[in-house]
Parts: C-alpha cells; structure tokens; sequence
C-alpha cells in the first residue's frame, strides 16, 4: 500500500501513458499537485506538447518529466520504466490513458484500422501493466490505472474495433487485479461513460462551454480526482471498477 501522504518522506513517481490534451493533462496536474514527480508519455511526434506541459507543472512548483515513446514498442515501454526507476525514482502509480477512439462502420473496417486501435487500446495497456506489475510486485506495493469508456461495457453500430480493444482492456484488468491484489498492487478500470471535455469531443460539438456550465459532459479534473481518490484508497477497501458519467447521461 503506497504511503500515507503525511508520513512520507517522498512520493512515489506517477507514470502517465498517453498523457494528452483534456485528461491526461489533468492528471498530469492533479498528482503534480498531490506531490508525486510525474513522467509524461506520448508517441515523439506529440513530444513537444507534453514537454510544454512539464514545464509547467515545474513552473507551478511540480516535478514533471516528458518521454516520446511508442506504447506499442516493448522495446520502448521496457526501456522507459528501467529509465524511470533508474533516474527518477520508485514508480508506485501507472496510469494507462491512451484512447484511440475511431468510428467506421463494418464493412469499412480494414484490418490494419482493427489491428491499430487493438494495438493502442489493448496490447500496450498489457505492455504497461506487465512492466508495471514486474518494478512493483518486488516492492509489494503500488497502483496500476486504466482508462475505460462506454465501448469496454457495450459495443455499438461504428465502434466494432474501439469495442473490441476496450472490452480486452476491461478484461486484462479484472485478471491483473485478481493476480495482483493478494501481491499488495491495486488495479483499477475507470469506465468513463460519457463525453470528456477535450479536442475530440469539440471537433464534433462545437462549442462546450454550454454543456459545461451544466454538468452535460465530463470535466476532466473531476475525472482526475477520482483517479487519485483511487490511489489513495486503504487496502481494506479497495475499488476495482468504477463509473463515472455525467448526471444528465443515459446508461
């Protein structure tokens, strides 16, 4: 179990993969302010964005650091946490936050667009939390965090790969947590069934400042606190799922 807050001497290092604009900037920001170092992840051509956002997380008082790395790459993901632990420090929170929503109807579903979106929203969640599993199980200690949506509960017309790669998250994380717990590792799959307040949900709403007034779509730093809320929870009473969804949202 990490550390109370008012006992420790430091806190543990919060890894964020796929730290982008909307949420993964509000974490960024959340543990940032919680005070854990953060290390930032995007692919290296978005690397100039996150290194922006480390800089000012240091600016605001934080530590942050920023990595280009494929997800997708074992080789990379390897490389990044034996980084991490080797110059940073102790990594006691993964969060696993990359996206890779698309819409396409069936028939126009090619098999490199299926195989992609499962690359991104599965097989480098299990890239993630494998290397997480192996610098945190010696220690017996740490949290492991992945971002789900709708599409890990039900799938819909448009959405077959998204689906498919977000249903295959939801389960490595319920095996990650059955094989974990006992180990003193706590998994949680955050469902964010809703729109998130970001680029993605502008790009085809418009203007979100309506909807945000009123609640209407998911703030991401209220996702954030939940996020920490969870790892902060006692080991007597872990959460392994939890929903959030506007109050306005059908479900």
């Amino acid at each position: 179990m990490a550390r109370p807050p008012e006992t420790a001497p430091y806190r543990d290092v919060c890894l964020i993969i796929g730290a982008g604009e909307g949420l993964g900037q509000a974490l960024a920001r959340r543990f940032a302010a919680a005070g854990h170092p953060v290390c930032l992840t995007r692919r290296a051509r978005n690397f100039a964005q996150i290194e922006a956002l480390a800089a000012q997380i240091r600016a605001e008082g934080g530590t942050a650091h920023a990595y280009g790395v494929d997800a997708r790459s074992e080789a990379e993901t390897v490389a990044l946490f034996d980084t991490i632990e080797r110059d940073i420090g102790p990594i006691g929170v993964v969060v696993f936050n990359i996206g890779a929503n698309v819409q396409f109807g069936i028939r126009e579903t090619t098999a490199r667009v299926f195989t992609k979106v499962w690359e991104m929203a599965c097989f480098a969640g299990f890239l993630a939390g494998r290397e997480a599993a192996r610098v945190m199980a010696p220690r017996g200690a740490g949290t492991i965090l992945f971002t789900g949506a709708t599409a890990s509960l039900r799938g819909r017309e448009g959405f077959a790969a998204f689906a498919a790669a977000k249903h295959g998250l939801r389960a490595l994380a319920q095996s990650m947590a059955r094989e974990l717990g006992p180990q003193g590792i706590h998994v949680a799959h955050v469902i964010c069934d809703g729109a998130i307040d970001g680029v993605f949900i502008r790009e085809r709403v418009g203007d979100t400042a309506p909807l945000l007034r009123d609640d209407a779509i998911l703030k991401p730093n209220d996702i954030a606190a939940a996020y920490l809320w969870l790892h902060q929870q006692p080991r007597s009473a872990w959460t392994h799922e939890i929903d959030l969804r506007p109050w306005r949202e059908q479900w």
